[in-house]
C-alpha cells in the first residue's frame, strides 16, 4: 500500500513542478490513481467478508432435533408410568425432542367407573394425522387377551389415509406393554402389534436383552421381553412397576433413541 500511495504523490507533484499549460493539468494522472486504488481495494473483499461471516452463521443454526412422538393408552396408570419413564430417558440424550400423547378412550364413563379406573392424566390426545411430523414413534399399550387393547387398535385403524400415501414408511418404532400376569401376553401383545407397523412400512426396533441382568433374573416376577419393556399389573391392577422394570424401560429408550438418530442421519 505504501508504494501505491507514493506513486500517487509523484503523479500529482510532477505537474506542479513543471507548471505546464492547462492541457497538462487534466485528470490523466488521476485516472491511473483511481485504477490503482480499485486494484488495491480488491473487489473480492465483500466475498471475504461473507466467508468470514459463514462460521458465525453456522453457529447460530443449532442442529435439527430428532422429533419423537410417544403415544400410549393406560387404564390403571401402569402404562402411563412406563411412558413417563421412557420419555425422561429419551430426554437425557442430545438433540432429541419428545412429545407425549394418549389415545382416546372408547369405553363409556359408567363402565370405567365400574372398573374402578382412575381419571385420565392431563395429556393431549394423539391425532393420527400428525404422525408424519415425527421422525420416530413409540407406542405403549396394555394387553387384551394377548393382543393390543382396542383403544390403541382404534387409533391405528384411523391411519388408513397415511397407509395409502406411505406417509409412515421407514419410521423407526419402539413398543412396550403391560399384562396382569407373566404369561398374560408380554411377548404376544407386542409381537402381534408388529403387523400394524409392517403394513405401514415402519421399522420395528426390539429391546433385545440390552437390559442385561434385569432380563435374566428369575428371583422375582417381572414384565418385559426381547420384544419390548413391560410391567405386571396383577389381577386387580394393584401391583405397580418395579425398579427393575423401570430400569429396563430406560435402557430400551436410550438404545432406541440412538438407533433412531442413526437412521435419521
Amino acid at each position: 500500500m505504501g508504494n501505491v500511495c507514493g506513486s500517487r504523490a509523484e503523479a500529482v507533484d510532477a505537474p506542479t513542478a513543471a507548471k505546464p499549460t492547462a492541457t497538462v493539468e487534466p485528470t490523466e494522472p488521476a485516472a491511473p490513481a483511481v485504477t490503482t486504488d480499485a486494484t488495491t481495494v480488491k473487489p473480492e473483499a465483500p466475498g471475504d467478508e461473507t466467508e468470514a461471516a459463514s462460521p458465525a452463521a453456522e453457529v447460530s443454526n443449532p442442529p435439527k432435533k430428532l422429533k419423537i412422538f410417544l403415544i400410549f393408552y393406560s387404564t390403571y396408570g401402569h402404562i402411563y408410568k412406563l411412558a413417563e419413564t421412557y420419555k425422561a430417558a429419551l430426554e437425557t440424550l442430545e438433540d432429541i425432542e419428545v412429545s407425549i400423547f394418549q389415545v382416546a378412550e372408547t369405553l363409556p364413563k359408567d363402565v370405567l367407573e365400574k372398573m374402578h379406573a382412575p381419571p385420565k392424566p392431563d395429556i393431549p390426545l394423539a391425532d393420527p394425522h400428525r404422525l408424519p411430523e415425527a421422525d420416530a414413534l413409540v407406542f405403549g399399550f396394555p394387553t387384551r387377551f394377548g393382543l393390543m387393547c382396542s383403544q390403541m387398535k382404534n387409533f391405528f385403524d384411523a391411519t388408513g389415509m397415511l397407509w395409502q400415501k406411505g406417509a409412515l414408511h421407514g419410521k423407526p418404532v419402539s413398543l412396550f406393554t403391560s399384562t396382569s400376569t407373566q404369561g398374560g401376553g408380554q411377548e404376544t401383545t407386542i409381537m402381534t402389534a408388529v403387523t400394524q407397523l409392517a403394513h405401514h412400512g415402519m421399522i420395528f426396533v426390539p429391546a433385545g436383552y440390552a437390559a442385561g441382568t434385569i432380563m435374566f433374573g428369575v428371583e422375582h416376577a417381572k414384565g418385559g421381553s426381547p420384544w419390548g419393556a413391560g410391567t405386571l399389573a396383577g389381577a386387580d391392577g394393584s401391583r405397580q412397576p418395579s425398579e427393575g422394570e423401570l430400569e429396563a424401560v430406560c435402557v430400551q429408550a436410550k438404545a432406541f433413541g440412538q438407533i433412531a438418530k442413526k437412521l435419521a442421519a
